[in-house]
């Protein structure tokens, strides 16, 4: 649950579950990482710079710990000099990646209908 809603009792506190999934994966850059963890199944640190360049370090630092707060991602860290961190989908997360396939569908379609206006 978001750290902002854990002093809550239940999910009743919001207004519906969108609003719910929206806070857990919303934002710019949560739906991209994801997106990406499922295409690539394992992903370190390093490898999220090069994949979505226009991320800081600390945005993505930022992210990636409110996803595994959230339990959408796990986080592998090896114990070796220089640290090895990656992160990959939870069975939760893996429950998002449909919602996130129809959302790239949508706006593949938005863009060809958007195109056929002009």
């Amino acid at each position: 649950m978001p750290e902002d809603r854990n002093n809550k009792v239940s999910c009743n506190h919001y207004r519906c579950d969108i609003e719910l999934t929206l806070e857990v994966i919303g934002g710019k850059w949560k739906a991209l990482i994801l997106w990406e963890l499922h295409l690539n199944s394992v992903i370190r640190f390093n490898e999220f710079r090069r994949l979505i360049p226009e991320i800081t370090q600390k945005m993505l630092s930022q992210q990636l710990k409110d996803l595994e707060s959230n339990q959408i991602i796990q986080k592998k860290i090896y114990p070796q000099v220089p640290p090895m961190v990656e992160y990959r989908l939870t069975d939760l997360g893996e429950q998002l990646i449909p919602i996130l396939d129809s959302m790239d569908k949508w706006g593949k379609n938005y863009v060809k209908a958007y195109e056929t206006d002009k």
